[in-house]
């Protein structure tokens, strides 16, 4: 039986150096529906509204996504700017060469998404971002990495940071054990999908790493529906 009280260190199949091309693409392209079903998007969105919100209309904001997977979250992003009637300026970073391809795959012409392969922690020194965003990919990193990346975020966000994953609970565990046996979602989203819950966090958890980063106190912790908790940070 899987102990969902501490993190589990256990590797997903997703992360994998031997996973094909093909097997990659199937498994974020059901990884977007997932999002979708589990309602992964609207705690970003609203995030961004927020910021909108608190910035003139004339603003161009720079806004870059960390770990972008099939690009689902910023093709969201793009659209939700649209409807705002704001000019967003949307870059996203993912470590997995086999990410790109499918994102762009995906992605239409007119929504001028700048995809990017590598860390962003190499980001030049002088390129301005406004917003830093992340869904559902701290769970794929160690304590310490997320550390880091929560520094980064602070350091190279102008107006805010938002990380947004998943709550490691029981109920959330076996759940989406069935809920993904039901929908037939690929093999790989069915192993790795609890596995994710199981690495993911509670909110003494966020609290430690927040502490650790030098960040206690300046940034938030909310627990959003359905099984989700979200760390924001805001400069506006």
């Amino acid at each position: 039986m899987t102990d969902l009280r501490q993190r589990s260190p256990e590797p997903e199949w997703m992360d994998g150096d031997a996973v094909t091309p093909e097997e990659f693409a199937a498994c974020i392209e059901d990884l977007a529906k997932v999002n979708t079903v589990t309602l992964a998007r609207p705690p970003t969105l609203t995030f961004l509204d927020r910021a909108f919100a608190a910035t003139p209309s004339q603003r161009v904001l720079t806004v870059v996504d960390v770990g972008f997977g099939a690009g689902d979250m910023l093709r969201s992003l793009a659209r939700r700017a649209r409807r705002r009637g704001r000019v967003v300026r949307l870059i996203g970073f993912d470590i997995n060469p086999r990410s790109e391809p499918v994102a762009r795959r995906l992605t239409a012409p007119d929504m001028a998404i700048d995809y990017r392969t590598g860390d962003a922690f190499a980001m030049a020194q002088n390129e301005p971002v406004d917003l830093v965003v992340s869904s559902l990919v701290t769970h794929h990193m160690s304590d310490a990495g997320i550390v880091d990346f929560l520094r980064w975020m602070e350091r190279k966000a102008e107006l805010g940071w938002f990380v947004n994953d998943l709550h490691r609970s029981a109920i959330a565990y076996h759940g989406f054990t069935l809920l993904s046996a039901a929908m037939r979602w690929h093999l790989f989203v069915r192993h790795d999908g609890p596995l994710s819950i199981a690495r993911a966090f509670r909110r003494d958890d966020w609290d430690g790493l927040l502490a650790r980063a030098g960040l206690g106190g300046r940034a938030d912790v909310h627990w959003r529906f359905p099984f989700r908790y979200c760390v924001e940070r805001t400069k506006w």
